[in-house]
């Protein structure tokens, strides 16, 4: 399937000179495993071997290229001290100092009387000059070669910059002559140069500024990066878009009954929104739509008007979510609702077994039920629906590209609605769900009140607690929020379990615990039992950042808060914006305090903004981690900055849209990949890329 012009740059690094078992393995773990790997593993900074001084006027603590003549090789009397070898450029004299030298292979390399070329840093020892271990020792005619500037790149241990310029340059060499995919008057009105000129100056940079994100060089390869990404979304976005799907127009009767019922008014936000899926929904192609809205913005209602109108079509719909604690909650929400207008919801989760299951899939396959509430699991499992229309996939924005597509297969054609209440930036929009049409709910309920956020250091813990009994005392419910990470989770549990025992001190058996390690069903009797008004307070590692729905629960103490996430301290905080009653939140914080740590802090306090803190969680971050939550499918750039290069992605995604809508197909001559390869090819610049299963799918 790839072309041919693409083989050597997709032959694996062990066919390079140099490369055995073992530093394959080492350069495998550093760049990838194929040669073009290699390319895309880009120099951090620079070594400039171009001063090249007399000896008597150099300048100490610089690198220096000269050429010398060896006078005196001196062997140590004992071991640990260093073999040295004499040496004068006529003006000076500087000795070489090895340590766990081998003195025959130096006595060959630097034979007394001949003369060399050095190039390392020049020290001061005793008033003598010295250089420990030279980076280079070459012969005179070598002296071009040695006194350049050097690039320096990311190592790690076993790889020495020495080795990996040596397979870089290797694979350069195998770099095929590239037909050039760019619109020539974007590259010319852009100042970038052609793909093989740029891909030749990333790796010789010649200053500093050629390290940086906005040089011509390097802007050319994220452009290049950027556009293959926002092409094969295009292409996929295309393929799902014309996916026959049925053609869903309900009466609007039994949406007209759940707004009657509801103690709110839509925001016009929602209606908006509601608007935009309906038509997809009416459309006979399939709908793929992510719907994003912040925390308590009423995504949950418009998720059930969307399934209502496959139900009054006499179909089926299935809310599916990341947890059962999630999938309850839903049912808890809408069951009552539909009861009241003569619909059935039901729940099917993995713990419920036997004659209850069997009755639920039995009634599922006849039609009898008409929204289906669940985990990913429904999916998974031999769950049969007699005539399913409408999917909503809450808060799995862990799914990627090719899981999606491969969901859109389930069921009798459904449509499919992705909602997530994480923040997405714009950047991340586009890259990671540009296969995707798009909704935002940007509008909070009326009436809801801001949070009263305050950021306090963790020595003011026993005020804290204090003014929290004051609060409680008057009827409120509140979170604590302990840590927890991997790295340190026994003891992050053993400092939650503290907590727990230190407030039941103060507030007795009114405070619960949960956190991950609890079976589930001791979980869900701790949170009925908060949800109830049983427990006051709940302490809680982070498992009840997403869904957990308490509106009475009005205050949050999150503890160490300088060690979460800008989204995480987002998502957490948003449970206690349930409600319409004014809520705090107490972000408690431990010295040393970094600037990161500070500035997220301020943003929290500063900013409800979801979207505003997402855009600032992906500069505090950088591109290659996502919202606190590496992504599967989400695809971390290897060149191309999010922060550096925005602006370059939204006109890779401009021009990704018009070759999509002007030739599907990459058919034309800006398409085509011909036998010669002299004419400009977008097929080489996704294979380039990686990106073979957008080609896939236009072959298909």
């Amino acid at each position: 399937m790839r072309p041919p012009l693409l083989y050597p740059l997709f032959a694996g690094i062990e066919n390079l000179n140099g490369i055995g078992e073992k530093t394959a393995k080492l350069v495998r773990n550093l760049t990838g495993d194929k040669i073009v790997d290699l390319l895309w593993h880009l120099p951090s900074s620079i070594i400039d071997r171009r001063y090249s001084p007399r000896l008597a006027n150099a300048r100490i603590g610089s690198i220096v290229t000269v050429k010398i003549r060896v006078l005196e090789h001196i062997e140590p009397k004992l071991k640990k001290l260093p073999y040295k070898i004499v040496c004068t450029d006529g003006s000076e004299e500087i000795t070489l100092s090895f340590f766990h030298a081998y003195p025959e292979t130096l006595k060959r390399n630097l034979p007394e009387g001949s003369e060399r070329v050095i190039s390392g840093k020049l020290e001061s020892f005793n008033g003598s000059l010295q250089m420990s271990h030279p980076d280079y020792v070459g012969r005179p005619e070598e002296m071009d070669r040695i006194k350049t500037v050097e690039a320096v790149y990311p190592l790690t241990g076993g790889i020495t910059n020495k080795m990996i310029n040596k397979y870089i340059r290797q694979a350069l060499a195998r770099v095929p002559k590239m037909p050039e995919w760019l619109d020539e008057h974007y590259r010319q009105a852009e100042g970038l140069p052609a793909f093989n000129e740029a891909l030749a100056a990333v790796h010789n940079p010649q200053s500093d500024a050629d390290i940086l994100p906005s040089a011509p060089a390097r802007r050319r390869l994220a452009y290049d990066e950027m556009l293959a990404n926002q092409l094969a979304l295009a292409l996929v976005r295309e393929k799902v878009k014309k996916q026959q799907g049925r053609e869903i127009r309900g009466n609007g009767l039994l949406r007209k009954k759940i707004l009657e019922k509801l103690p709110f008014e839509l925001t016009e936000s929602q209606e908006k929104v509601l608007k935009e899926i309906f038509a997809d929904q009416a459309s006979p192609y399939r709908m793929l739509r992510l719907l994003q809205g912040d925390v308590g913005s009423g995504k949950t209602i418009v998720a059930l008007m969307s399934m209502l109108n496959a139900v009054e079509c006499g179909t089926q719909a299935a809310i599916m979510a990341p947890t059962e604690i999630l999938a309850k909650q839903h049912l808890e929400t809408m069951q009552p609702l539909c009861e009241e207008i003569g619909i059935r919801a039901e729940l099917l989760t993995g713990r419920i077994k036997g004659k209850a299951r069997a009755r639920i899939l039995e009634d599922l396959e006849a039609g009898k039920i008409d929204i289906l509430i669940g985990t990913h699991a429904l999916f998974v499992e031999a769950v049969t629906f007699k005539d399913l229309a409408c999917v909503v996939v809450d808060e799995q924005h862990r799914f990627g590209v090719h899981q999606r597509l491969a969901l859109s297969d389930k069921g009798n054609k459904p449509d499919i609605l992705v909602m997530t209440a994480t923040p997405i930036p714009r950047t991340l929009v586009l890259t990671a769900y540009g296969d995707m049409e798009y909704s935002k709910i940007d509008q909070p309920p009326k009436g809801r009140k801001p949070v009263d956020t305050r950021v306090l250091p963790i020595s003011k813990l026993q005020d804290v607690a204090a003014a929290l009994k004051r609060k409680i005392e008057q009827g409120c419910r509140a979170y604590w929020v302990c840590p927890l990470v991997e790295e340190s989770e026994k003891v992050d549990l053993a400092a939650a379990v503290e907590r727990f025992d230190t407030l039941r001190k103060i507030f007795g058996g009114e405070v619960g615990l949960v956190h991950g390690k609890m079976k589930e069903k001791e979980k869900d009797a701790v949170m009925e039992r908060f949800k109830a008004g049983e427990l006051k307070v709940l302490v809680a590692t982070t498992v009840i950042e997403v869904g957990v729905n308490v509106p009475e629960a009005t205050v949050m103490v999150i503890e160490h808060a300088e060690r979460f996430g800008l989204a995480q301290l987002h998502q957490l905080r948003g449970r206690i914006k349930r409600g319409f009653q004014a809520s705090t939140c107490i972000l408690l914080y431990a010295y040393p305090l970094s600037e990161t740590s500070r500035e997220r802090l301020n943003i929290m306090r500063e900013t409800e903004d979801g979207f505003l803190i997402a855009e600032k969680d992906l500069e505090l971050r950088g591109g290659g981690e996502i919202l606190g939550t590496r992504q599967s499918g989400f695809c971390e750039f290897r060149i191309a900055d999010m922060n550096e290069h925005k602006h370059l992605l939204y006109t890779a995604n401009k021009d990704a849209q018009m070759i999509v809508a002007q030739d599907e197909k990459l058919s034309t001559p800006r398409g085509e990949a011909p036998v010669s390869y002299t004419h400009l090819t977008l097929r080489i610049l996704l294979y380039l890329f990686e990106r073979d299963e957008a080609v896939k799918t236009y072959q298909q």
